[in-house]
């Protein structure tokens, strides 16, 4: 088949998606321990090769894998967990299968793979019992509780104490005894729920996403000598917690991310207005 230029480079767009899915797959199926998930992996990535041919055959040229594409995913993967990997690289590939459309009464071929793109997002929802994801409710509580705690708490503290060394000691005591006491919640909650999870591992994931988030919303105090300078640095730094941490959920759980990142931020800043004026009550009012 004759192919004019613009459908020819479209052609070589698809082909090079496939071969770079082909390869990503081939090496998480290499890194993943368990067995039967190793060889679904190994099959989607079977099936990317074969679509790669597919648009070979028609575009008559070879295409090699994006290496730097190939070791990003790879990364996340290591990262955040292969589910997360995966679950990105078949986002990407839903965009890429939009533009299918136009080219169907083209490339009979193109229903087969369409339907078996759709086949892997069926065999993805049998994977997801990687620990990251089991526990991600865990991961959810030490975050949330921990984000509205400090904001609000370091934004009070700022106005009444105006000293960054003061602010930090204060939000520290207070961070890991609150995330101390939020793994002990956490683990008599799961202990008295019928469930597969583990309630020292959800304690566990509880309370070190709860002391990680305190030492980040707390480390602008240790830098910087301005608290106000700090405390903006803070809420910047707790919205990008809250962004990264929903893109994230967003990928995994394919739920909306804008949602969930608009409704944390409100709260969050919310918290942190409120306490903020209570700090300039306490300190200009009481005469602390």
């Amino acid at each position: 088949m004759e192919l004019d230029k613009a459908t020819l480079n479209q052609v070589l767009k698809f082909q090079q998606d496939e071969i770079d899915g082909y390869e990503i797959y081939k090496k998480l199926a290499l890194l993943v321990k368990d067995k039967e998930n190793s060889a679904i992996i190994a099959h989607m990535s079977a099936d990317e090769y074969k679509h790669y041919r597919t648009w070979r055959h028609y575009s008559g040229q070879d295409r090699s894998p994006n290496r730097l594409k190939v070791s990003f995913f790879l990364l996340l993967s290591k990262l955040f967990g292969y589910t997360f990997g995966i679950k990105l690289l078949e986002k990407t590939e839903d965009q890429a299968s939009a533009g299918y459309a136009p080219y169907k009464a083209f490339f009979p071929e193109l229903e087969a793979i369409i339907r078996e793109e759709d086949e892997h997002e069926e065999l993805l929802v049998g994977m997801i019992d990687e620990e990251s994801v089991k526990y991600s409710g865990s991961v959810v509580l030490g975050l949330n509780d921990a984000l509205v705690e400090l904001t609000g708490t370091l934004a009070g503290l700022t106005l009444a104490f105006q000293n960054t060394r003061m602010i930090a000691l204060s939000g520290l005591i207070t961070g890991i005894a609150a995330a101390l006491s939020m793994a002990a919640s956490e683990f008599l909650s799961i202990s008295s729920e019928k469930t597969e999870k583990n309630p020292g591992r959800a304690a566990l994931y509880t309370g070190i996403t709860y002391i990680i988030t305190v030492f980040l919303l707390v480390l602008p105090y240790l830098v910087f000598r301005n608290y106000y300078f700090a405390l903006g640095v803070m809420l910047l730094t707790g919205v990008l917690i809250i962004a990264l941490f929903n893109f994230y959920v967003s990928v995994v759980r394919e739920e909306s991310f804008r949602k969930h990142f608009l409704r944390m931020v409100a709260i969050s800043l919310g918290v942190a207005g409120l306490s903020f004026v209570i700090g300039y009550f306490v300190r200009n009012v009481v005469g602390f």
